[in-house]
Protein backbone atom coordinates (compact mmCIF):
# COMPACT_ATOMS: atom_id res chain seq x y z
CA UNK A 1 0.00 0.00 0.00
CA UNK A 2 1.39 3.39 -0.96
CA UNK A 3 1.65 6.85 1.16
CA UNK A 4 -1.64 8.03 -1.20
CA UNK A 5 -3.71 4.65 -0.85
CA UNK A 6 -3.02 4.99 3.46
CA UNK A 7 -6.47 4.88 5.14
CA UNK A 8 -7.52 8.14 6.60
CA UNK A 9 -8.51 8.44 10.03
CA UNK A 10 -10.53 11.66 10.98
CA UNK A 11 -10.45 12.20 15.12
CA UNK A 12 -13.06 14.97 16.36
CA UNK A 13 -12.35 15.94 20.06
CA UNK A 14 -8.97 16.43 21.18
CA UNK A 15 -9.38 15.50 24.69
CA UNK A 16 -8.87 12.07 26.25
CA UNK A 17 -10.50 9.65 24.12
CA UNK A 18 -9.38 11.63 21.05
CA UNK A 19 -5.85 12.07 22.17
CA UNK A 20 -5.77 7.89 23.20
CA UNK A 21 -7.07 7.08 19.68
CA UNK A 22 -4.63 9.57 17.91
CA UNK A 23 -1.67 8.16 19.95
CA UNK A 24 -2.77 4.44 19.09
CA UNK A 25 -2.71 5.15 15.81
CA UNK A 26 0.95 5.96 15.77
CA UNK A 27 2.56 2.65 14.64
CA UNK A 28 -0.42 2.33 11.99
CA UNK A 29 -0.31 2.55 8.42
CA UNK A 30 -2.60 5.54 8.28
CA UNK A 31 -3.09 9.33 8.12
CA UNK A 32 -4.88 10.60 11.01
CA UNK A 33 -6.43 14.18 11.21
CA UNK A 34 -7.24 15.33 14.83
CA UNK A 35 -10.01 17.80 14.69
CA UNK A 36 -10.64 20.12 17.56
CA UNK A 37 -12.05 23.86 18.41
CA UNK A 38 -9.26 24.50 20.80
CA UNK A 39 -5.17 23.67 20.13
CA UNK A 40 -5.14 22.50 23.63
CA UNK A 41 -6.06 19.54 25.38
CA UNK A 42 -7.62 20.09 28.59
CA UNK A 43 -6.87 18.12 31.74
CA UNK A 44 -10.62 18.59 33.06
CA UNK A 45 -10.16 16.67 36.53
CA UNK A 46 -8.03 19.42 37.43
CA UNK A 47 -10.38 21.98 36.47
CA UNK A 48 -11.34 22.79 40.01
CA UNK A 49 -8.85 24.07 41.32
CA UNK A 50 -8.48 26.34 38.74
CA UNK A 51 -12.05 27.39 39.36
CA UNK A 52 -10.66 28.21 43.37
CA UNK A 53 -7.82 29.69 42.03
CA UNK A 54 -5.12 27.20 43.44
CA UNK A 55 -3.73 26.41 39.79
CA UNK A 56 -3.26 28.93 36.80
CA UNK A 57 -5.06 27.45 33.57
CA UNK A 58 -2.02 26.53 31.65
CA UNK A 59 -0.87 24.36 34.53
CA UNK A 60 -4.18 22.38 33.23
CA UNK A 61 -3.55 22.75 29.38
CA UNK A 62 -1.05 21.50 26.98
CA UNK A 63 -0.85 22.15 22.92
CA UNK A 64 -2.30 19.51 21.37
CA UNK A 65 0.06 19.98 18.16
CA UNK A 66 3.40 19.69 20.96
CA UNK A 67 1.56 16.29 22.37
CA UNK A 68 1.52 15.14 18.71
CA UNK A 69 4.70 17.08 17.63
CA UNK A 70 6.54 13.46 17.10
CA UNK A 71 3.68 11.96 15.69
CA UNK A 72 4.57 11.57 11.59
CA UNK A 73 1.41 10.34 10.80
CA UNK A 74 -0.92 13.08 12.51
CA UNK A 75 -2.13 16.35 11.13
CA UNK A 76 -3.83 18.88 14.13
CA UNK A 77 -6.66 21.15 12.59
CA UNK A 78 -8.47 23.65 15.07
CA UNK A 79 -11.38 24.22 13.38
CA UNK A 80 -15.10 23.77 14.53
CA UNK A 81 -17.07 20.69 12.99
CA UNK A 82 -20.22 22.08 11.38
CA UNK A 83 -21.49 18.22 10.46
CA UNK A 84 -20.97 14.85 8.86
CA UNK A 85 -21.74 13.42 5.35
CA UNK A 86 -21.82 10.10 6.59
CA UNK A 87 -22.91 9.12 2.72
CA UNK A 88 -19.70 11.17 1.39
CA UNK A 89 -17.87 10.19 4.23
CA UNK A 90 -16.82 13.92 5.15
CA UNK A 91 -16.54 15.63 7.98
CA UNK A 92 -17.34 19.22 7.26
CA UNK A 93 -16.22 22.31 9.00
CA UNK A 94 -17.73 25.18 7.11
CA UNK A 95 -17.43 24.90 3.64
CA UNK A 96 -14.51 22.88 3.84
CA UNK A 97 -14.78 19.15 3.96
CA UNK A 98 -12.49 16.44 5.35
CA UNK A 99 -12.19 12.92 3.62
CA UNK A 100 -12.19 9.80 6.02
CA UNK A 101 -12.31 6.34 5.77
CA UNK A 102 -12.40 5.68 9.50
CA UNK A 103 -14.25 8.49 11.81
CA UNK A 104 -13.77 8.71 15.45
CA UNK A 105 -16.57 10.65 17.57
CA UNK A 106 -14.67 11.87 20.73
CA UNK A 107 -15.97 15.35 21.51
CA UNK A 108 -16.89 14.65 25.22
CA UNK A 109 -19.78 15.34 27.42
CA UNK A 110 -21.84 18.21 29.17
CA UNK A 111 -23.00 18.90 31.73
CA UNK A 112 -26.80 18.03 32.63
CA UNK A 113 -29.68 19.83 34.44
CA UNK A 114 -32.20 16.46 34.15
CA UNK A 115 -34.14 18.01 32.26
CA UNK A 116 -34.12 21.46 33.65
CA UNK A 117 -32.01 23.58 31.28
CA UNK A 118 -33.56 26.86 32.45
CA UNK A 119 -31.42 26.12 35.70
CA UNK A 120 -27.83 26.91 33.66
CA UNK A 121 -28.00 31.00 33.92
CA UNK A 122 -28.20 30.31 37.48
CA UNK A 123 -25.53 27.40 38.04
CA UNK A 124 -23.00 27.12 35.77
CA UNK A 125 -21.31 23.55 34.58
CA UNK A 126 -16.95 23.12 34.83
CA UNK A 127 -16.07 21.44 31.77
CA UNK A 128 -13.91 24.25 30.17
CA UNK A 129 -11.67 26.31 31.21
CA UNK A 130 -14.18 29.29 30.25
CA UNK A 131 -16.36 27.51 32.55
CA UNK A 132 -13.85 27.24 35.95
CA UNK A 133 -12.31 30.87 35.34
CA UNK A 134 -15.68 32.04 35.30
CA UNK A 135 -16.58 30.26 38.53
CA UNK A 136 -13.43 31.67 39.82
CA UNK A 137 -14.20 35.35 39.06
CA UNK A 138 -17.62 34.43 40.84
CA UNK A 139 -16.28 32.86 43.70
CA UNK A 140 -13.96 35.60 44.80
CA UNK A 141 -15.95 38.82 44.29
CA UNK A 142 -18.33 37.25 46.57
CA UNK A 143 -15.99 37.66 49.40
CA UNK A 144 -15.04 40.52 48.06
CA UNK A 145 -18.62 41.95 47.87
CA UNK A 146 -18.87 40.48 51.74
CA UNK A 147 -16.07 42.80 52.26
CA UNK A 148 -17.93 46.25 51.62
CA UNK A 149 -21.42 45.29 52.66
CA UNK A 150 -23.02 46.63 55.51
CA UNK A 151 -25.81 44.56 55.76
CA UNK A 152 -25.35 41.20 57.85
CA UNK A 153 -27.93 39.13 56.13
CA UNK A 154 -26.57 39.65 52.43
CA UNK A 155 -22.68 39.24 54.21
CA UNK A 156 -24.18 36.08 54.94
CA UNK A 157 -25.98 35.37 51.62
CA UNK A 158 -22.83 36.42 49.92
CA UNK A 159 -20.65 33.72 51.53
CA UNK A 160 -23.29 30.88 51.34
CA UNK A 161 -22.33 27.99 48.55
CA UNK A 162 -24.34 25.27 47.67
CA UNK A 163 -23.21 22.62 45.12
CA UNK A 164 -25.50 20.23 43.89
CA UNK A 165 -23.90 16.16 43.34
CA UNK A 166 -21.91 14.69 45.39
CA UNK A 167 -19.78 13.39 42.73
CA UNK A 168 -15.98 13.88 42.58
CA UNK A 169 -16.18 17.33 40.85
CA UNK A 170 -18.98 17.99 43.77
CA UNK A 171 -16.74 16.71 46.03
CA UNK A 172 -13.83 18.19 45.05
CA UNK A 173 -15.18 21.80 44.71
CA UNK A 174 -17.07 21.66 47.95
CA UNK A 175 -13.47 21.02 49.84
CA UNK A 176 -11.28 23.26 47.38
CA UNK A 177 -13.78 26.62 48.31
CA UNK A 178 -13.67 25.24 52.34
CA UNK A 179 -9.82 25.29 51.40
CA UNK A 180 -10.07 28.52 49.95
CA UNK A 181 -11.73 30.45 53.20
CA UNK A 182 -10.81 28.75 55.67
CA UNK A 183 -6.69 28.49 54.81
CA UNK A 184 -5.87 30.67 51.75
CA UNK A 185 -7.98 33.99 52.65
CA UNK A 186 -8.50 33.38 56.31
CA UNK A 187 -6.30 36.68 57.07
CA UNK A 188 -6.67 38.41 53.81
CA UNK A 189 -9.87 40.55 54.95
CA UNK A 190 -10.43 43.14 57.50
CA UNK A 191 -14.02 43.18 58.21
CA UNK A 192 -15.46 39.55 57.54
CA UNK A 193 -14.22 36.23 58.22
CA UNK A 194 -13.58 33.95 55.18
CA UNK A 195 -13.73 30.87 56.91
CA UNK A 196 -17.33 31.92 57.66
CA UNK A 197 -18.37 30.51 54.71
CA UNK A 198 -20.96 27.91 54.40
CA UNK A 199 -20.25 25.16 51.69
CA UNK A 200 -23.35 23.43 51.17
CA UNK A 201 -23.33 19.88 49.46
CA UNK A 202 -26.45 18.81 48.19
CA UNK A 203 -26.77 15.09 46.78
CA UNK A 204 -30.47 13.15 45.12
CA UNK A 205 -29.02 9.94 46.18
CA UNK A 206 -27.81 8.18 49.52
CA UNK A 207 -24.36 8.42 49.10
CA UNK A 208 -21.40 10.85 48.47
CA UNK A 209 -18.95 9.82 45.73
CA UNK A 210 -21.64 7.23 45.15
CA UNK A 211 -19.72 6.02 42.10
CA UNK A 212 -16.23 5.25 43.53
CA UNK A 213 -14.81 2.29 43.19
CA UNK A 214 -14.06 -0.09 45.91
CA UNK A 215 -16.45 2.23 48.21
CA UNK A 216 -19.62 0.64 47.58
CA UNK A 217 -19.77 -1.65 50.82
CA UNK A 218 -19.16 1.25 53.25
CA UNK A 219 -22.23 3.05 54.81
CA UNK A 220 -23.41 6.45 54.44
CA UNK A 221 -22.20 8.20 57.10
CA UNK A 222 -19.31 6.51 57.45
CA UNK A 223 -18.63 7.30 53.66
CA UNK A 224 -19.53 10.89 54.05
CA UNK A 225 -16.86 11.19 57.21
CA UNK A 226 -14.01 9.93 55.47
CA UNK A 227 -15.06 12.65 52.40
CA UNK A 228 -14.81 14.92 55.29
CA UNK A 229 -11.86 14.24 56.58
CA UNK A 230 -9.84 14.01 53.08
CA UNK A 231 -11.28 17.16 51.93
CA UNK A 232 -10.78 18.95 55.59
CA UNK A 233 -14.69 20.27 55.75
CA UNK A 234 -16.11 18.10 58.29
CA UNK A 235 -18.43 20.97 59.13
CA UNK A 236 -19.89 20.99 55.71
CA UNK A 237 -23.49 20.18 55.65
CA UNK A 238 -24.47 17.15 53.37
CA UNK A 239 -28.08 16.87 52.31
CA UNK A 240 -28.28 13.26 51.35
CA UNK A 241 -31.29 12.18 49.39
CA UNK A 242 -32.19 15.68 48.60
CA UNK A 243 -33.06 16.25 45.20
CA UNK A 244 -32.96 19.72 43.98
CA UNK A 245 -37.09 21.07 42.76
CA UNK A 246 -36.68 24.56 41.98
CA UNK A 247 -33.76 27.01 41.06
CA UNK A 248 -34.15 30.50 40.54
CA UNK A 249 -31.84 33.53 41.24
CA UNK A 250 -32.62 34.38 44.69
CA UNK A 251 -31.88 30.29 45.79
CA UNK A 252 -32.57 26.91 45.46
CA UNK A 253 -35.13 24.71 47.00
CA UNK A 254 -35.04 20.97 47.82
CA UNK A 255 -38.04 17.99 48.26
CA UNK A 256 -36.42 17.31 51.27
CA UNK A 257 -35.77 20.74 52.72
CA UNK A 258 -38.93 22.88 52.19
CA UNK A 259 -36.75 25.91 53.32
CA UNK A 260 -34.92 27.86 51.05
CA UNK A 261 -31.40 27.68 50.60
CA UNK A 262 -30.06 31.48 49.72
CA UNK A 263 -26.86 31.12 47.54
CA UNK A 264 -23.97 33.02 46.31
CA UNK A 265 -24.50 34.34 42.55
CA UNK A 266 -22.48 31.31 40.83
CA UNK A 267 -25.60 29.04 41.62
CA UNK A 268 -24.95 25.42 42.44
CA UNK A 269 -23.03 22.72 40.39
CA UNK A 270 -25.04 20.07 38.93
CA UNK A 271 -23.10 16.81 38.43
CA UNK A 272 -22.34 15.76 35.62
Amino acid sequence: MTFVDRPRVVIAGGGFGGLSAARALARVAVDVTLIDRHNYHLFQPLLYQVATAALAPNSIAAPIRAILRGQRNATVLMETVTGIDTAGRAVLIGEQRVAYDFLIIATGARHSYFGHDEWEKFAPGIKTLFDALSIRQQVLSAFEAAEVCNDSSERRRLLNFILIGAGPTGVELAGAIAELAKASLVHDFRHIDPSSARIVLIEAGPRVLPTRSGWTHLPTERDAWWCAKIYRFRDTPRYLRSATSALRRAGMESRRRASLLRQSKWGPMPRA
